[in-house]
């Protein structure tokens, strides 16, 4: 008898010990990896299922922690654990300065170790602010501002910053190219955001990490990863969703799926995006009945161009478009020190029709019949290579060789004429960089090296339509082509100085060559046949972070930053705005910023922190458009009509400061908030009055309240723009004072709702309605204008 209860004794507490907890979100289900467990100090951290042997944790107390959940202390008992089943469910955190950036000096550290200000978009928050499209992820985060000339795009503005003055990256590997233009830039719509892990962006110069034309900030996009299996068994992870949205009644359909063995993985991600022409809000503001009122479209009837009327104003006929979105990941863990990993990304799209210029009229008809980008066409293939061995010289390395190959199309016919233009630039792009990471007792030293090289082939050509024959036309870029390549090295630290006292330090030099042909000019005279430049910059920063105590937290930064001119700022011709065009100037100098920051921080009970960041930035040779001569003439005809002349300018000095300010945290358990309010204000100096500096936007900003409980996420949230006035644009340059008001663009704000409901671990569905109060506005220095009431529908499966 004694051995027989000896023996289950035995067999209850095998059973108990063999036992795992399992750690859920509590709103999704999901299990969460790398949750930290401290013990009889000791730490462990759960695996890809979010689970971890109870035999290492059981009868003691432990602490739970994860930077993107609430913390809390528990115990787990070995008494009853044959009749619970052990899942302990955290709940999602607001804000934490323990959440782990990278962008920052492209290796994972704390975001209270930076000085500079980050935010981060992880990928519970990008399920939930569900938006169709990167620029839309963007303009929802509160502290971007985003200008938009069609459906298919959106400019993001950081710091009074846009276009080839703030960079992108994606995966370690720059977005930005010899020709990202100086106007509005819409290239931000091939990146597809449901292939998205996490989203940081990186507020003020980057100079010193990342190079040229990180001015005013840096958004890094990181895409998932094949998930590995911790055993012999293959682990299928897969996520789907569809989506429908009402405002432009768009569909998006996505699927990704993960197959992983203990050593190699594989990740297929697939998006297809439909949207039809986007409807506007109708509740219009009193003082302007018919702003952004869509009165007419162009249409081509048996071979004749036709000015129609729109019946329904608010639909703006001539904005839809299609995209689809492939990527492929490939990764081998050789062993537990060298991992290898293949990165395929391929974007494309339909004709994407150029909104704003379908708008402009000549007289009393349309002045374009056709005005349209070809497919956006993005390629990306990376290697990763990825060493983690303690010695000498290094405890990290990460070597990154990548090629990309773009190609973009502008494609426009005139009202009631025969002959299309078609303008076409393809690049091919190559770059290596190698980065590395060293740990010295409490000081970091991470050090690395880049080398970019952009090749530029510009051609054009004109269709009659109804000959079907073609004919020569100038190109929009030289077209005996350009090569732009860059070569740098960069060093970066960090100490520990004290519990109290954090350093930041870096230093980067940098070398820019460029080089443009000009073969055929029949259609301009230029005086001089070849452009070239070869500029060298030498930039750091330094910053410190006081810890006090008391939860308080002071930053102080200095940098300088550069952006060398690109083969758009040196070579191009085109209309920028209607009735300007821009001719080069082949002695653009380098811009340079040289900035100024600080920052406070306080939070509250452990849970809510208000921070303030001030600002100043000071231009030194800021490229500007500005009037100009070209043979003498301050005007010429181009595509058929007289046109004034401008330039891009080196003027002497511009200056920009600002003010940030944010809520963010728990209220409660179960309540947040996030509230920011941003304000910019930029001048160029003169002899006289300090004069506008375009791409400023107004006060803008974001308030919301957030409720997380079992299986159940809501939202309320307004975002809200202040008045540009007239006095405070710039007339010559980017912006678009011929697409807001008489006196500016008018104040707006949105009052929007979201909810999300999981049914079990694998089904949830999503609702929202955006723009509830169906308000007819516009951002600043955009021409189209922004949804009306947008009811959007997501159902999601995770299996």
């Amino acid at each position: 008898m004694k051995r027989i209860l000896t023996l289950l004794v035995v067999i209850c507490s095998v059973t108990a010990f063999s036992q795992t907890v399992t750690f859920l979100n509590e709103t999704t289900l999901q299990p969460i990896e790398n949750v930290m467990v401290e013990a009889d100090e000791r730490t462990y951290f759960t695996d890809v299922n979010g689970q971890l042997e109870l035999a290492l944790i059981v009868d003691k107390q432990v602490t739970i922690s994860h930077p993107d959940f609430q913390p809390m202390v528990t115990t787990f008992m070995s008494s009853g654990l044959l009749d619970k089943s052990s899942i302990i469910y955290l709940k999602q955190q607001a804000f934490s300065m323990e959440e782990v950036i990278i962008s920052a000096n492209r290796f994972a550290e704390k975001r209270k170790d930076v000085a500079q200000q980050v935010a981060v978009i992880n990928s519970n928050e990008l399920n939930h602010v569900n938006q169709s499209s990167t620029a839309d992820v963007m303009s929802n985060q509160g502290n971007v501002f985003v200008q938009k000339s069609q459906l298919g795009g959106g400019s993001p503005i950081i710091r009074g910053f846009e276009t080839n003055k703030v960079l992108m990256v994606v995966d370690g590997v720059r977005m930005n190219n010899a020709i990202y233009r100086g106007g509005h830039l819409q290239n931000i719509v091939t990146l597809d955001n449901a292939s998205f892990d996490k989203v940081e962006v990186l507020f003020g110069a980057g100079s010193v990490i990342y190079g040229s034309d990180a001015l005013g900030g840096v958004m890094h996009f990181y895409t998932k990863n094949p998930v590995l299996s911790n055993s012999d068994k293959l682990l299928v992870k897969a996520n789907a969703f569809t989506r429908y949205q009402s405002a432009a009644n768009g569909y998006t359909g996505h699927v990704d799926v993960s197959v992983g063995k203990r050593r190699f993985g594989s990740l297929t991600s697939f998006t297809y995006s439909k949207f039809d022409d986007l409807r506007q809000g109708a509740n219009r503001n009193p003082f302007y009945p018919s702003f952004g009122a869509r009165t007419f479209y162009a249409e081509r009837i048996n071979g004749i161009d036709s000015m129609m009327i729109n019946k329904d104003t608010n639909l703006q006929v001539g904005s839809g478009y299609t995209q689809y979105d492939v990527m492929q990941k490939l990764l081998f863990k050789q062993s537990d020190k060298i991992q290898h990993s293949l990165n395929f990304q391929y974007s494309t799209s339909s004709d994407v029709p150029r909104y704003d210029r379908l708008t402009h009229t000549s007289g009393s008809n349309p002045k374009f019949a056709e005005w349209y980008y070809g497919p956006q066409k993005r390629l990306l293939g990376a290697y990763n290579l990825t060493l983690k061995n303690r010695n000498l010289v290094y405890d990290q390395l990460r070597v990154t060789a990548a090629y990309q190959n773009i190609e973009e199309s502008r494609i426009d016919r005139r009202f009631k004429k025969v002959e299309r233009n078609h303008r076409i630039e393809k690049l091919d792009i190559l770059s290596l960089n190698i980065d590395a990471e060293k740990l010295i007792g409490k000081q970091e030293f991470r050090y690395g090296a880049e080398f970019v090289n952009n090749t530029v082939n510009s051609t054009a050509y004109v269709e009659d339509i109804d000959a079907n024959t073609t004919a020569p036309l100038d190109t929009r870029y030289p077209d005996g082509g350009s090569s732009m390549r860059s070569i740098a090295v960069y060093a970066t630290h960090t100490w520990e100085i004290s519990d109290k006292l954090i350093m930041n330090d870096g230093i980067r030099l940098s070398n820019v060559m460029l080089e443009a042909k000009f073969n055929d000019k029949t259609y301009f005279p230029f005086p001089f046949n070849k452009v070239t430049q070869n500029n060298t910059a030498l930039n750091g920063n330094l910053g410190l972070i006081y810890l006090p105590g008391c939860d308080f937290r002071f930053t102080i930064l200095g940098s300088t930053g550069f952006r060398a001119p690109n083969v758009d700022d040196l070579s191009k011709v085109f209309e920028s705005v209607q009735g300007n065009v821009i001719v080069p100037n082949p002695d653009l100098k380098p811009e340079y910023t040289y900035n100024a920051e600080i920052g406070i921080a306080k939070t509250f009970n452990k849970k809510l922190t208000l921070s303030v960041n001030g600002y100043y930035t000071l231009l030194k040779n800021a490229i500007t458009v500005q009037p100009s001569t070209f043979n003498g003439s301050d005007s010429i005809v181009y595509d058929g009509q007289l046109s004034q002349v401008t330039t891009t300018k080196n003027a002497s000095e511009a200056y920009i400061y600002g003010l940030e300010a944010g809520l963010r945290g728990n209220i409660t358990d179960q309540l947040s908030i996030v509230s920011t309010i941003n304000y910019t204000y930029g001048r160029i100096k003169t002899d006289t009055t300090d004069y506008p500096l375009d791409h400023i936007p107004p006060v803008f900003g974001k308030t919301g309240l957030n409720l997380n409980v079992l299986k159940f996420r809501s939202e309320v949230f307004v975002q809200y723009s202040g008045w540009k006035h007239l006095k405070n644009y710039n007339l010559v340059g980017e912006d678009n004072i011929a697409y807001a008001t008489p006196q500016g663009m008018p104040a707006w704000f949105t009052l929007n709702a979201r909810i999300g409901y999981q049914f079990n671990k694998y089904v949830s569905l999503q609702v929202a309605c955006e723009n509830i109060l169906d308000m007819n506005y516009r951002q600043f220095a955009s021409n189209i204008s922004a949804p009306g009431r947008n009811f959007i529908v997501t159902l999601r499966g995770s299996f």
